[in-house]
């Protein structure tokens, strides 16, 4: 079952909306925070990366950062204005990115059920990052940060949603990347329903926002140290959708260098080890890898994998580091090795070959997207996902819909 909590939403005047909203806070550095909150003091990344409004000599981490975020929030909330819901609702949360169009559920999830693994995970979270997020929310008292989940699409959750988004939007803005963000208020009667309709159902997977979800779950621990015991600390907000509107994009790969080999020792090399043909920017099947070198598409077909092989090990980019990465280009752990970059599919193929040409990296590989079929196989055997091999686009907004604990 998934334990489905309405909940009180800190969020902006209908007239605000589009100000306020901003892109995930790790999915931008600093400066590009700085560039972007420059001339919005509405922006809510000035409380997700409020290191914007203290000098560059600052440490992100450092203690005024988290104090400063705490300080901007409460800001935010007088002068935005941020408002309060005054009774626990749901709503449902759509976005449309092109020809795509994703509708998914916001409200708070359980974090015991995260705890025990019935909210289940497909990648390793960095203790750093934890350690940031939890710092944050401790100190603004609140997630800030919406978990992007995924589950077997239910017929009963979404008849619901053709009901709910019939009616009038509270939020209806296309963000300055193009997206349309669209928000409607679930009735009271439609609540309880969907509460019951998730009680249903099997399992939740979390799709993006890994870290998030472990920061929330380590700062209910760090409140209760304090003596802070509450409800809303026992869950996190998140907006869950139907694993059947999901588009995952590929995590392309470049490499700065050719550890030792000229183009044509790696051509040389690479054919003792995988076929390879002349080729074009986009795969077309999971075993093919497209690979800009020296200004030049080929395209290498990867080898199968022996029988019993994991679905995490059996995924493209897993044979990609095995049978590539690792023993031709000696990329080694590619959490860690700074020789290696990765670029999120939204980017395109033409955001490889620029790096190459302009010789800030040697060599590209344009990857072939795993499916949300693939995450949740992966998820139900307690596995990983190789590092860096799923990319969700559009992102949700943060700002939107925040959890006051």
């Amino acid at each position: 079952m998934a334990v489905l909590t309405p909940f009180r939403a800190l969020r902006p005047a209908l007239d605000v909306a589009s100000r306020v909203a901003s892109v995930p806070y790790d999915v931008v550095d600093t400066a590009e925070a700085r560039v972007m909150t420059r001339g919005e003091p509405l922006s809510f990344l000035r409380v997700t990366r409020s290191e914007v409004d203290l000098p560059d000599s600052i440490s992100a981490y450092d203690e005024s950062v988290y104090a400063r975020a705490a300080a901007n929030l409460k800001d935010l909330i007088a002068t935005a204005p941020l408002i309060v819901d005054d009774a626990p609702t749901l709503f449902f949360y759509r976005q449309q990115m092109g020809a795509h169009v994703q509708t998914g559920l916001a409200g708070c999830f359980s974090i015991d059920e995260y705890e025990r693994d019935l909210i289940k995970k497909h990648e390793r979270t960095r203790p750093d990052k934890e350690d940031d997020r939890t710092r944050h929310i401790v100190a603004v008292r609140a997630q800030t940060g919406i978990v992007f989940l995924t589950y077997r699409a239910s017929v009963t959750v979404d008849d619901l949603a053709t009901r709910a988004c019939s009616g009038t939007p509270l939020y209806d803005f296309t963000s300055p990347d193009g997206i349309q963000h669209t928000v409607w208020p679930v009735s009271s009667d439609d609540v309880a329903a969907l509460v019951r309709a998730f009680a249903g159902v099997p399992a939740l997977y979390i799709a993006d926002g890994h870290h998030r979800a472990a920061s929330a779950a380590r700062a209910r621990g760090a409140l209760r140290s304090l003596g802070h015991v509450s409800a809303d600390a026992d869950v996190f907000v998140a907006v869950a959708f139907p694993d059947t509107q999901l588009k995952i994009l590929p995590y392309h790969r470049v490499v700065k260098d050719l550890n030792g080999h000229t183009p044509e020792t790696l051509l040389a090399s690479l054919r003792t080890r995988v076929a390879v043909t002349d080729g074009r920017p986009t795969p077309t099947r999971p075993d093919e890898v497209s690979m800009f070198l020296a200004r030049q598409w080929y395209g290498l077909t990867l080898p199968g994998s022996p029988s019993g092989t994991s679905r995490a090990d059996a995924l493209g980019v897993a044979i990609l580091q095995r049978e590539v990465l690792a023993p031709v280009l000696g990329v080694g752990d590619v959490r860690t090795d700074k020789r290696i970059e990765f670029v999120g599919g939204a980017r395109g193929t033409a955001a490889l070959e620029a790096l190459v040409t302009s010789g800030q990296a040697a060599v590209a590989f344009s990857m072939y997207p795993v499916t949300v079929d693939d995450l949740m196989t992966v998820s139900d055997a307690g596995d990983s996902m190789p590092p860096k091999s799923t990319w969700f686009e559009p992102k949700l907004r943060d700002g939107l819909l925040v959890h006051q604990i």
